[in-house]
């Protein structure tokens, strides 16, 4: 039962650490793809919009496979991401980052013209009104369906195991195999990711109360 235990407690591990990665490289990433997709260039524009709609209208699992396998088939073996935790770290970043700029751009685009105006007016520099004036806005404002987006990263994790990362899924299905199909470890991983998810969950509504003081 102890061993059982433990590697349950392995394969949480690395489904914890794909979900930090992910969100520590998604959110300021999201943001850079964001600019690009409002950019008044309009050839950067096009580009990021369509690598966005590329993101968005594909299967994150196919991404997955693509990124780890591609480019060894197009390349030769040898060529690509050696390490599977990483591919699926770069997969769910980029994923999730162009989730994370649309949901930036409309919190962008809900801010008046006049705060920008406002603070033009007082002489401050366009990423100052940016940073100082309208980031605090933006991320109030985006919040709720950002919190829905890093509920469902949590459990999108598990498509990790379509190139073989032993994460808490994994894990589950190994031990299923081994109990002749009991449906127990499927089970115990159920609770191990809803209880990730509670916490996820008071985090985000303590950072969103937190955030009250900013009301328009």
């Amino acid at each position: 039962m102890e061993n059982i235990f433990l590697s349950f407690l392995s394969g949480f591990a690395t489904t914890v650490l794909l979900f930090v990665a992910t969100l520590v490289i998604a959110i300021p990433l999201g943001l850079i793809i964001t600019f690009f997709s409002t950019s008044k260039v309009k050839a950067i524009s096009i580009v990021a919009k369509f690598f966005i709609s590329i993101i968005r209208g594909t299967p994150l699992m196919l991404q997955l496979i693509i990124i780890f396998y591609g480019p060894g088939l197009v390349f030769g073996p040898g060529v690509g991401i050696k390490s599977r935790i990483i591919a699926s770290i770069v997969g769910f970043s980029i994923n999730y980052a162009c989730y994370f700029s649309e949901i930036y751009r409309g919190g962008i685009q809900s801010i008046s013209k006049g705060q920008y105006e406002a603070g033009e007016v007082l002489g401050m520099t366009k990423s100052q009104i940016f940073f100082k004036i309208v980031l605090l806005q933006v991320i109030k404002r985006i919040l709720a369906p950002m919190s829905n987006e890093i509920i469902t990263l949590v459990k999108d994790t598990s498509l990790a195991r379509t190139i073989s990362v032993v994460e808490l899924t994994d894990i589950a299905f190994t031990l299923r195999r081994m109990t002749s199909g009991g449906i127990w470890p499927l089970l115990a991983a159920g609770v191990f990711y809803y209880v990730f998810n509670l916490l996820v969950a008071f985090v985000l509504g303590k950072i969103e109360k937190k955030m009250n003081f900013y009301r328009e």
